[in-house]
């Protein structure tokens, strides 16, 4: 076991690099590339490419929970949206989504480092559903607290990658012609850009296309993540069936109208909000399950959105409501310097970027 995340690294860093940051979605693959700036990490461009397959099919996903991910053709697609941007970046990050890791939190008495990790091994092997040998570990401090008896204990954040996708990652990113330098749960990403120097506790909801993320901050630093099965799509289909329209046009409408919930917009508010209840009730069970996890852990102050879904016309309103917290978009380009041109894009951009540029930040701070 390596030094905690550090341990899906393959290549040496360069002395004055440059990365092209990569987040596979399940239905869309978002590209960053970054270089170091006169005072901030500078993005010098960023490539979008969505599938539409996956409105019409189900197993047009890139990616989905079963663990199957579609090499041929995010082969292709990572080429063309790279052959697009007309970069000489071939350095690559790429982000693991939550659905492809265990994660479990364990209970430690304080130790030295060195007999934590021996012991991390041991702990392991009783809570990962795989062989050891089949899987790649890291680990995380997340807490620590004094028991009743006046004992110190340390919790203990484990992942477990399965050694089978990230031979998949690296086999796809070879045959994209890229060198594949580090893989990280999208999580670690999302800490990054909103964690650090703001120590409000901290809950970000990242709504993806087929899943939902869920990841906690406190003081800066990530603690907990647990993720979920519901996601815009299912709003898209929803209103496709409803309205007897094509998944495609249920889409653009969802984008245009989202659930603002007045006039020539009500029903199509009324169609979607049961969906997006289901997600709340999501975010309701993980902060429940949170406080259960960390019980003198500080309540989350605010709600954080991010990823496609937080472009839904009317989220936040409707998220505070029934949360009763304040809600905010993600602001990840704040850490970046960028072309002028980008500018109007940004309040678009943030989103869908923020777990690409969450994972570029890693060579850069």
């Amino acid at each position: 076991m390596n030094n905690p995340f550090g341990l899906f690294k393959f290549f040496k860093q360069k002395v004055f690099p440059s990365y092209l940051a990569v987040d596979i979605g399940t239905t869309s693959i978002k590209v960053a590339d970054i270089k170091q700036g006169k005072q901030s990490p500078e993005i010098t461009n960023y490539g979008i490419l969505e599938s539409s397959g996956y409105l019409a099919r189900a197993n047009q996903a890139l990616q989905t929970s079963s663990l199957k991910l579609f090499d041929n053709e995010v082969v292709d697609l990572l080429k063309m949206v790279v052959a697009e941007m007309k970069t000489d970046t071939t350095e690559a990050l790429a982000s693991l989504p939550p659905f492809l890791a265990f994660m479990t939190v364990l209970d430690f008495p304080a130790m030295k480092p060195s007999e934590l990790e021996k012991s991390l091994v041991f702990e392991a092997k009783q809570y990962i559903p795989q062989p050891i040998s089949e899987v790649a570990l890291d680990w995380l401090k997340v807490g620590d607290y004094r028991d009743d008896k006046g004992f110190d204990h340390n919790q203990i954040l484990l992942i477990s990658v399965p050694q089978e996708q990230i031979k998949k990652y690296q086999k796809i990113f070879k045959a994209a012609g890229l060198h594949l330098k580090a893989l990280e749960i999208e999580n670690l990403g999302l800490a990054r850009i909103f964690g650090g120097v703001d120590p409000t506790p901290t809950a970000v909801v990242d709504i993806g296309s087929r899943s939902t993320s869920i990841t906690f901050l406190e003081k800066g630093q990530l603690k907990f993540f647990t993720q979920n099965d519901f996601g815009g799509s299912s709003l898209t289909q929803a209103i496709a069936v409803s309205l007897g329209i094509n998944p495609l046009r249920a889409e653009e409408l969802k984008k245009e109208r989202g659930v603002i919930g007045t006039g020539p917009n009500y029903e199509l508010s009324t169609i979607m909000l049961p969906f997006l209840d289901a997600i709340i009730n999501e975010v309701r069970k993980a902060l429940y399950k949170y406080g259960g996890q960390f019980p003198k852990a500080a309540n989350p102050e605010r709600i954080i959105l991010s990823g496609g879904g937080a472009n839904l016309p009317g989220i936040e309103k409707y998220f505070e409501k029934e949360l009763k917290l304040p809600i905010a978009i993600t602001a990840p380009f704040a850490k970046f310097e960028y072309p002028l041109a980008v500018e109007p894009l940004i309040p678009e951009l943030s989103p869908v970027m923020s777990v690409a540029l969450g994972l570029a930040l890693r060579e850069f701070t």
